[in-house]
């Protein structure tokens, strides 16, 4: 992908983040595998999906926002699926995410085997291949501030610091590998950050799919306002302004 074409993504993105939280409905990225219409063992898998992701809508807010699961008998008709929810909302704002999540993926994805659908407060993927416990590296949705800072190494160096501190508390310290903080900056401004993996990772890989986001951040959002990864593992996010509750 171009430059141009790449930057212009990141744009509509940044829309699409807009009118989301304007209107509360539309998920911020969703994606599909390929027509699997065809595949004679569709419909066995189909119905697994539906049951499995039906019981998330109950599991995710018992769960303090995080469910994970399989459904079925033979490797191939056999969906793996989880929900997260952002580790400050409540839970009937999650319970609320994961049922509009689950119900939209499979509107979106009808014939296909693998999802995977992102929201500002929960996301939720399915595929049929194990992926518990390994780092997704294929799911991904960035988005950035279009607004630049007035000293953007100085910002760059505190997001970054205040970012990686985050990143190892939400992988080592934090029960839901969750963590939120803040970090003072000039005059009365404040540097908001999080950071949140799946709970089937390990803290090291915690780590390392967080270490990896924030590197992207930096790659694409430098001296920009706010930036945040959302990935199918783990998620990275800084403002200029509280974004998650206290």
């Amino acid at each position: 992908m171009s430059s141009s074409r790449f930057t212009s993504s990141l744009y509509l993105l940044t829309l699409f983040l807009l009118l989301q939280n304007v209107l509360g409905v539309d998920p911020l990225y969703s994606s599909c595998s390929g027509n699997e219409k065809s595949t004679a063992n569709y419909g066995s898998y189909k119905t697994s999906l539906n049951v499995l992701l039906s019981s998330f809508n109950q599991l995710a807010p018992a769960m303090e926002g995080f469910a994970i699961g399989s459904l079925g008998q033979e490797n191939l008709d056999r969906p793996y699926g989880l929900v997260l929810c952002r580790g400050d909302v409540s839970s009937s704002d999650c319970r609320a995410c994961v049922a509009d999540a689950t119900r939209e993926i499979l509107k979106r994805c009808p014939y296909s085997k693998q999802g995977f659908i992102a929201y500002d407060n929960c996301l939720s993927k399915y595929t049929n291949k194990d992926f518990f416990g390994q780092i997704d590296t294929q799911n991904r949705i960035y988005l950035y501030n279009v607004r630049n800072v007035s000293n953007p190494v100085i910002f760059n160096q505190k997001t970054e610091a205040l970012l990686s501190q985050l990143a190892n508390k939400a992988s080592y310290k934090a029960r839901k590998m969750y963590a939120a903080g803040e970090l003072e900056l000039e005059g009365p401004k404040k540097l908001y950050g999080m950071a949140q993996c799946t709970r089937d990772l390990s803290s090291g890989d915690c780590e390392k799919c967080l270490d990896g986001a924030i590197g992207e951040l930096r790659g694409f959002s430098g001296g920009k306002e706010g930036g945040r990864v959302i990935g199918g593992s783990c998620a990275v996010r800084y403002e200029i302004y509280p974004f998650v509750k206290a």
